[in-house]
């Protein structure tokens, strides 16, 4: 009875209330414009595997050969698209935002881009010419996007909608008469973002874009090399993610220190012939937990890849599935997507917390090998990159198991997202027989 209970609530109460919020303009701009990068993100993917195949001798004649740094130089495409993220998310979340209100959409989004560069501190070299840092553009600016892309298309959206526009004769071109009518929205949506730039730079954060790693270095640098610690640091890592924040280098950015020291003392235990000191390490992140990229998302790509039933997903892994070997995510991540998507939180979540309860215990224990401080290119496929780390094969045995739970912990939220696509799918073809 209970049970049945239970099944009623969820059916009756959550399943409607989360489909609402699903089908919310807000988050349907959201889901569509970060759509809008993905292209460029597998593209841009491609040319970072490339550049960073992660022998050792092909990295030597990368860096090497004709007096060049190649690898430099073939990750131009991928600074040209990894490094747009945030701007063309503004773009598109900011118009297909404007398009629900049936307000010029171009112009609304123009004007959200500008007020993203607007919070974004800029730069000044010798010859006095201003510069925009790139970093700034991409997952690191994301969160930002995010919100100037919704709520500054919302003020936009509601200046136009009190008739607080320029309105020309109707004899205008629409294009000159659209212009002339965000004059007057775009400039006040911009001089809004100028007064809380400039009240955050009177304040110790300095600029907008130092506001999340302000609030979060003092908590994580109280953290060390311990389980708890490292618990804490990828919980905090997913939960950013979630938000369209790049969690990875934003914990990073404090917590690299420790993990490299103890990586450090590692190597030097393993040169006198001691035994291993540290279990969390830099690898034992990178090459034990984020298999596949943040959230372990390795297994769901290849459940995409070769299970879908829906010709969206299976096309979609097909596209994804490449990366995630290298462990890079940011297709899968904007893809299917994983970014403010309530439905694939829960494991997006639990599965690379699970790899890091289980490595712990598996090399404190001394069922697996402890990571040996050589510093394995984040970009080495597991089972490879697990022998590498720790010089022995219980290493890649660990990975495969932590690969195979993960699949396990994805799969019911995969079936149920694949199974709702199909479904969809279905009623598009139906439709439009």
């Amino acid at each position: 009875m209970g049970k049945d209970k239970n099944s009623s609530f969820i059916n009756e109460k959550l399943v409607p209330f989360f489909s609402k919020l699903a089908a919310s303009r807000h988050l349907v701009a959201l889901r569509d414009g970060m759509a809008a990068a993905v292209p460029m993100i597998i593209i841009g993917s491609v040319f970072m595997i490339i550049a960073q195949f992660p022998i050792k001798g092909y990295q030597a004649f990368m860096l090497q050969t004709f007096g060049k740094n190649w690898a430099t130089v073939i990750q131009y495409p991928t600074d040209a698209s990894f490094h747009l993220m945030g701007l063309v998310a503004v773009f598109g979340i900011a118009y297909n935002l404007a398009k629900s209100y049936k307000v010029d959409a171009f112009s609304a989004a123009i004007v959200s881009t500008g007020a993203f560069i607007l919070t974004i501190p800029m730069r000044i070299d010798k010859a006095g010419a201003f510069w925009i840092p790139l970093q700034q553009l991409d997952s690191s600016g994301l969160f930002t996007a995010i919100l100037v892309g919704l709520f500054i298309t919302d003020f936009y959206v509601w200046l136009v909608h009190k008739k607080i526009t320029i309105k020309m004769p109707e004899s205008v071109p629409p294009a000159v008469s659209n212009s002339f009518a965000s004059l007057i929205p775009g400039g006040l949506a911009l001089v809004l973002v100028w007064l809380i730039r400039l009240g955050v730079e009177a304040t110790p954060m300095g600029s907008i874009p130092n506001i999340i790693t302000f609030f979060l270095s003092k908590p994580l640098g109280t953290l060390s090399n311990t389980l708890p610690g490292a618990l804490v640091a990828e919980f905090v890592i997913c939960l950013l993610w979630i938000f369209g924040i790049h969690g990875a280098n934003v914990v990073s950015g404090v917590m690299m220190p420790i993990w490299l020291n103890a990586m450090n003392q590692n190597a030097a235990a393993m040169k006198a012939g001691h035994a291993l000191p540290n279990v969390v390490t830099q690898q034992f992140f990178d090459n034990f937990v984020h298999m596949g990229g943040s959230g372990a998302t390795l297994g769901l790509a290849m459940m995409l890849a070769f299970m879908s039933k829906s010709v969206e997903f299976k096309t979609l892994g097909k596209l994804v599935a490449g990366p995630a070997i290298f462990n890079i995510n940011e297709p899968i991540v904007f893809g299917l997507p994983i970014v403010m998507n309530y439905r694939i939180v829960i494991p997006f979540i639990a599965a690379p917390l699970f790899n890091v309860l289980s490595t712990y215990v598996a090399m404190s224990t001394g069922m697996v090998a402890r990571t040996m401080g050589v510093m394995v290119p984040w970009t080495t496929p597991p089972i490879i990159s697990g022998f590498l780390a720790t010089g022995h094969l219980s290493g890649a045995v660990l990975q495969l198991f932590n690969i195979v739970i993960d699949a396990l912990i994805y799969w019911y939220f995969f079936k149920a997202l694949d199974r709702d696509k199909l479904k969809e799918e279905a009623q598009f073809a139906a439709k439009n027989a």
